[in-house]
């Protein structure tokens, strides 16, 4: 029988593209598998945007060699960003590799499974068995249909950027802004909604900059629009920039009863020549007029952000400012990186900072962001929170993680709940115990099937009112 496996490797517009994949596959006739031994499609959805994930790439297909060489039907296709950075020179290096599609490329990879299809109907049973022999490869495939699959949902908006970070491939990849319509993104979060999604996330590389050329709509005209949709509990988006971020979108975040509390915005770096470097577009004064301009009209959500450093040029005190700034504003949350060169862009050509200084600076930033990340966390305990499942916690399957609106994990033992009762009833009220830089963990009291619906105790499986006691 045709089936598929995906790996994805970056961020949440891979994830949206692996599902596209995987709703292709499904059309076409293929079953979506979690094991790579198991498929007769291996894709891998690759990121370039950090030189940890491409190394990751080239070894997982080394990985994936051994099916082919096991099953020579099998196929493996490369997919994603790498794909497109690496075109040229990825058969060279992986041969085994039977086609590459670029980020551009994702219709054309859909109709190839199409065509291939037919071709796996009869599988041969004595290839299938020598396959099964391969020793374990590891991972899990991403799109896999568990009972938790249909509560989240990834929508792209856009595809691109345009303002060319000189750190960042993402332009070279991906190419330019290229907005949807705003009618095909509407009838894709209808789907979505029609399939089960409690929460719709909407994302682009600079989701904040979606200008629909027809109409003229903007991104919170998008909001807008999203929100006012049958059926939708919540609503959310990644990632924004600080040059798009207005006051017009401001007062409708403010305004969209629907719309998660949380707000990404990342500023990189706190001292203004390094953000010259970076060509990011913006000073330190501007991002703090941003961030005042958000809690005026969104006072108590979590601000969240991205931070580099050891970027080329970097000095102490440009460091040192950073860390002021990152104390000042006391962030929720933080994906804190040290600068990783890209080919092809401008800053990997720049004289590099000394790894060693690159990886102390990351600990004593991580030091400053946890901090405050904890005393967030903090706020929670003794509360209920409600938060949205994602599945059996990964370090222990009697226990569920799941995420509150402002994208805190929280965990807490199953009890006397089954899987197949939380995917039908997928949001979960906590009484939060303990607070970690992590999270929080706590014990599940009851279950929802709607974000604003009423909760169903555990012990009695009655029906309660645990909205107000949060």
């Amino acid at each position: 029988m045709a089936s598929i496996y995906i790996e994805t490797f970056g961020c949440q517009m891979n994830e949206a593209d692996s599902q596209y994949i995987a709703n292709r596959a499904s059309a076409s006739g293929y079953a979506v598998t979690a094991d790579a031994a198991q498929a007769t499609v291996v894709v891998l959805n690759t990121c370039t945007v950090r030189d940890n994930a491409e190394k990751r790439a080239y070894g997982r297909m080394a990985h994936f060699k051994a099916l082919k060489a096991a099953n020579p039907s099998v196929k493996i296709v490369v997919c994603g960003c790498l794909a497109e950075q690496d075109r040229d020179r990825m058969q060279g290096k992986a041969p085994y590799v039977d086609a590459v599609f670029g980020t551009r490329d994702l219709a054309r990879l859909g109709d190839a499974l199409a065509e291939w299809h037919d071709a796996f109907a009869e599988d041969d049973e004595d290839l299938t068995e020598q396959r099964l022999l391969v020793d374990p490869l590891g991972g899990r495939g991403d799109c896999v249909g568990d009972a938790f699959a249909h509560v989240r949902a990834f929508v792209n908006v856009q595809r691109g950027c345009s303002y060319y970070c000189t750190y960042c491939i993402v332009p070279h990849v991906r190419g330019r802004f290229d907005n949807r319509p705003i009618g095909d993104i509407l009838a894709e979060c209808r789907r979505a909604i029609e399939r089960g999604a409690r929460e719709i996330t909407l994302v682009g590389q600079t989701v904040n900059a979606y200008a629909e050329p027809a109409s003229g709509a903007d991104f919170a005209d998008l909001l807008v629009a999203v929100a006012a949709l049958d059926g939708l509990d919540r609503l959310t988006f990644l990632t924004s920039h600080p040059k798009d971020y207005t006051a017009k979108l401001a007062a409708t975040m403010g305004a969209l009863p629907q719309l998660n509390p949380r707000f990404h915005l990342p500023v990189q770096c706190g001292s203004d020549p390094i953000l010259r470097r970076m060509n990011r577009k913006y000073t330190v004064a501007n991002y703090r007029d941003k961030i005042a301009l958000f809690r005026e009209t969104c006072p108590d959500w979590a601000l969240t952000t991205d931070l580099i450093v050891a970027f080329p040029g970097e000095s102490d005190d440009d460091f040192e400012a950073t860390l002021a700034l990152c104390d000042e504003i006391g962030f929720a949350q933080a994906f804190m990186f040290v600068y990783s060169p890209r080919r092809g862009t401008p800053a990997a050509l720049w004289d590099q900072i000394a790894p060693e200084i690159g990886n102390e600076r990351l600990r004593r930033l991580a030091a400053v962001v946890d901090r405050h990340v904890r005393a967030w966390h903090e706020r929670k305990r003794g509360t209920v929170v409600r938060a949205l499942v994602q599945g059996p916690s990964r370090k222990d399957p009697a226990k569920i993680a799941a995420k509150t609106i402002d994208n805190v994990t929280v965990i807490a033992p199953l009890g006397s709940f089954s899987q197949a009762e939380l995917a039908v009833r997928p949001w979960i009220d906590v009484r939060v115990d303990e607070a970690f830089t992590w999270g929080c963990a706590g014990e599940l009291l009851a279950t929802a099937e709607r974000y604003d619906g009423a909760a169903r105790r555990v012990d009695a499986r009655a029906t309660i009112d645990l909205i107000a006691l949060r």
